[in-house]
């Protein structure tokens, strides 16, 4: 997708009519970040279900990834899974509104976290932090509140409008420590070895980068080695972590789970599959929050077919 951008907002850059659409929509999200959460959750509920109905070749990326993560799982019970997953990406979009435009404050009474104990016995001994999750839909929000408690840095892909671009590195930079492009590995362990817990999501398909096969979901899935060098290089331990929305939209749960041990073994194989069975553990107690939209499986081992037809 590009560099980062370094480019942070000026909005006499885009007055360009191209740029109008993308201003209705920070304008439209600006109005949701004045209601109420679940106000703000219908809306978004709304939103997903708007998205289902115009995203045809996504739906059928879903139902691939659904039927082959799931195979004991009826028709039915996937369809209920695609429909939530489209929902909650629909309240993914309102809540980056929020944390645009909630302040602190507010934001601190709908969060609490579990397991904070972990992350704070690493940085208590010296060590860093990877905060290792998945492409969930509650990442935006997850790692806007956990900031609310610690010093973040995060990784960034530069988004191709460049008013949205623009924008969203302006936002998260104005919260997170760093906002770091996950190609710059320098600045990463520089922030690591400060002890700045980082977040950290591997599970997409980056074919250009180095992969080995490892399980994920039952299946040999392309899984980037790169993750047992940033935690060699910077001596940091890989905690799993997942934000969750509580079932009755009134805030999130953060929780942290106790470091991966043995991490890195030596053996990319061993530690690829350590990261995707961890990843897995929350997709299948919420496999309604994974963003199954995404071509995780494109990349096969030689000799496979194709995975998406």
């Amino acid at each position: 997708m590009g560099k980062q951008s370094s480019v942070l907002f000026k909005a006499s850059d885009y007055y360009s009519p191209r740029f109008w659409p993308m201003w209705c929509i920070i304008g439209l999200l600006r109005l949701a970040a004045l209601l109420p959460l679940r106000a703000a959750l219908a809306v978004g509920h709304s939103l997903g279900r708007i998205i289902y109905l115009i995203t045809g070749s996504r739906q059928r990326i879903v139902d691939t990834n659904l039927a082959r993560c799931f195979p004991d799982k009826s028709l039915d019970e996937r369809n209920r899974i695609k429909l939530a997953c489209y929902r909650n990406i629909g309240i993914s979009i309102i809540e980056m509104a929020l944390c645009w435009w909630w302040p602190a404050a507010k934001l601190e009474s709908i969060v609490e976290i579990e397991g904070r104990e972990h992350l704070d016995a690493v940085l208590d001994s010296g060590r860093g932090a990877i905060l290792l999750t998945g492409h969930f839909t509650s990442l935006e929000i997850g790692a806007r509140l956990l900031a609310l408690f610690y010093p973040v840095q995060v990784m960034y892909r530069t988004q191709r409008n460049e008013l949205f671009d623009s924008y969203l590195f302006t936002k998260r930079s104005s919260y997170f420590v760093n906002t770091v492009s996950r190609k710059n590995t320098r600045q990463l362990i520089q922030g690591l070895r400060q002890k700045i817990p980082t977040w950290y999501a591997p599970d997409q398909d980056f074919r250009r980068e180095r992969n080995v096969f490892a399980p994920f979901m039952g299946i040999a899935t392309a899984t980037i080695t790169a993750s047992s060098r940033l935690a060699q290089s910077s001596g940091a331990a890989m905690l799993p972590y997942y934000p969750e929305r509580k079932p009755d939209g009134s805030g999130y749960i953060l929780r942290i789970d106790a470091p991966l041990q043995d991490f890195p073994s030596g053996d990319d194989l061993e530690d690829a599959t350590a990261i995707n069975l961890s990843i897995e553990k929350y997709v299948r107690l919420f496999p309604e929050n994974y963003m199954w939209i995404h071509q995780r499986f494109k990349t096969r081992p030689p000799g496979d077919p194709p995975f998406y037809s």
